[in-house]
């Protein structure tokens, strides 16, 4: 009986579209919120088969979820407001009814996930000097940032030190600080890594964790560093300025500092334009030290700038979840192992607005991905014979901010990382069509590859290479947290080509949507999309998460890889 799990059974898909139900406000919707407020509530959308024991992959049933999840009622899944609450709670409902049990805390479909969100007020100011000039930036147009310190006000004052990609990368015999001391520094440098074609160097195109901006904030904070500044380009963070302000002029979720813990008094970007005015400063330029910071003989540069800031903050407690839901397996010894299907739930809320819209929608990103796992649930609870391996659905909270709730689940995982078998993430798939092909970047790192291959052909689909491996995508997706700590892990990623389509139809397509929709409100739920691409990807999902199932042995990693466990 749902009224014995205390969850609130929201409308399915179809309920939330803007031609079916339009926005909810005033009286309708504080009556649409008290029926979330009752646990046990149900109201379903006429006509969907979700308890039908089918378990043909349904390419439609996908729009619906992702039509609903992407609908301004949600108000963009914001981490720690109403939207976001929404679409926890329908994802929670949506398992429920596939028959997948609760596998959270406390016999629940929720996992907490304790967070501290920051957001830096349009008052903040970071400035420069150097002998008699000096250099004042605007919030938003010339920088974006946080104070990691989790107060409310933050003052900081250093001299600025360029360090290049702010690398020390042992195995690769490469190492911007070059000894030097930079505690109480503030430190200047490029996101991204030395560019290589050579796959024993920094692996070739792809993108390593030493390019990722997580990691320059970290080895900063490692070296006792006050401050730590990006200069972003486009070519080396891969997408524009539009994604960083949009992505970091809001509410940033932060684990909540223990005791005495350290943090970084800033951790920011500045743009290309800016970063040309502060290097000026010193008689630098951008171009100059982005390509001396590609040369492993690079010393770090004193540059004689008194950097100051001062970021004030909005600070407080954030409630969110992760929702996780099983399914048990049919071995009585295997079912004590499992295989992970997960899928961000978050997006960026309500924030600046473009164009009179502020509801950033995240149809795309990735109210897809939850469609796709919800449309998995529903097929595997339908199975009369469950394959021998247990299954956990698992849609994480606040990717957007950093992984942040994927992370969490790692650290504190509800079922043993030595017995989950892999993790299949699903995150921005696109509905343009058939897929004539499936990126999934990682596979190859484990020994289930020839098995992903396999079933490629057998769908036939291509198995094709990241087209953009030095943007780094393997690291900025939830998969990337259970890789961390030893568990097979990838995406399985949009086509880049369709059946139908004209040659480089798929990549143009790509980059328009990067360049326009990626983290702006323009991604929204599109009518006349297409979305058999998504049935393929939740169909090769289905049949890959089968067999690893029902595999005598649990996959691994391959030896020598570094997430070997």
């Amino acid at each position: 009986m749902l009224k014995t799990i205390g969850l609130a059974v929201i409308a399915g898909p179809g309920a939330g579209d803007r031609q079916g139900c339009q926005r909810i406000s005033g009286k309708r919707r504080r009556k649409f919120m008290a029926v979330l407020s009752v646990p046990g509530a149900l109201v379903m959308a006429a006509g969907l088969p979700v308890l039908a024991q089918d378990t043909g992959i349904s390419a439609q049933r996908i729009r619906e979820h992702t039509r609903f999840l992407a609908s301004d009622l949600l108000e963009g899944r914001g981490v720690g407001v109403r939207g976001g609450e929404i679409a926890a709670e329908y994802i929670a409902a949506q398992l429920a009814l596939a028959g997948a049990k609760p596998a959270g805390d406390h016999g629940t479909y929720y996992q907490k996930v304790p967070l501290v969100g920051i957001e830096t007020e349009p008052g903040a100011t970071l400035g420069a000097a150097v002998s008699l000039k000096g250099l004042d930036l605007r919030w938003g147009d010339d920088f974006v940032g946080v104070s990691e310190t989790q107060r409310p006000d933050t003052r900081f004052e250093g001299e600025a030190v360029f360090v290049g990609h702010g690398i020390t990368a042992p195995e690769f015999h490469w190492d911007d600080y070059k000894g030097l001391d930079v505690t109480g520094k503030v430190l200047i440098m490029f996101t991204n890594e030395p560019p290589s074609t050579d796959p024993k160097f920094f692996d070739g195109r792809a993108l390593t964790y030493y390019g990722r901006w997580v990691y320059k904030y970290e080895e900063a904070l490692r070296r006792g560093a006050k401050a730590c500044i990006l200069i972003h380009t486009t070519e080396t963070a891969s997408y524009g300025w539009e994604v960083v302000r949009n992505s970091w002029g809001r509410e940033a979720p932060f684990v909540k500092l223990e005791a005495g813990a350290k943090a970084l008094e800033f951790a920011g970007w500045i743009t290309r334009e800016a970063g040309e005015k502060f290097l000026g400063l010193a008689g630098r330029n951008v171009d100059d030290l982005l390509k001396a910071s590609e040369r492993a003989d690079f010393r770090p540069i004193e540059l004689g700038i008194q950097v100051q800031g001062h970021i004030p903050a909005k600070v407080r407690q954030l409630e969110t979840r992760n929702v996780a839901a099983m399914i048990p397996g049919s071995d009585p010894k295997l079912k004590d192992e499992y295989i992970i299907y997960s899928a961000h739930w978050d997006h960026l809320g309500i924030g600046t607005p473009v164009g009179g819209d502020a509801i950033y929608n995240g149809a795309i990103d990735n109210a897809t991905g939850c469609a796709v796992l919800l449309e998995l649930a529903r097929a595997w609870g339908a199975l009369p014979r469950k394959p021998k391996r247990s299954v956990l659905f698992l849609s994480v909270t606040a990717e957007e901010g950093g992984l942040k709730g994927s992370e969490y689940y790692a650290a504190h995982p509800l079922v043993p990382v030595a017995k989950t078998a892999v993790d299949l993430n699903f995150d921005a798939l696109y509905p343009w069509g058939r897929a004539a092909n499936v990126v999934i970047t990682g596979a190859e790192r484990t020994n289930l590859y020839p098995m992903a291959q396999q079933i490629a052909k057998r769908l036939d689909l291509a198995i094709v290479e990241d087209a953009k491996p030095e943007a780094g995508h393997y690291f900025r997706s939830d998969h990337f947290s259970m890789a961390r700590v030893g568990i097979p892990a990838f995406t399985i990623g949009h086509a880049t080509e369709f059946v139908g389509k004209p040659a480089g139809f798929g990549e143009q397509a790509d980059r328009e949507y990067v360049s326009k929709h990626y983290h702006q409100p323009s991604d929204e739920f599109q009518s006349d999309w297409d979305f058999t691409a998504l049935g393929q990807a939740a169909e090769y999902g289905w049949l890959l998460g089968m067999d690893i199932a029902n595999q005598d042995r649990l996959p691994e990693w391959r030896p020598g890889d570094a997430f070997h466990r």
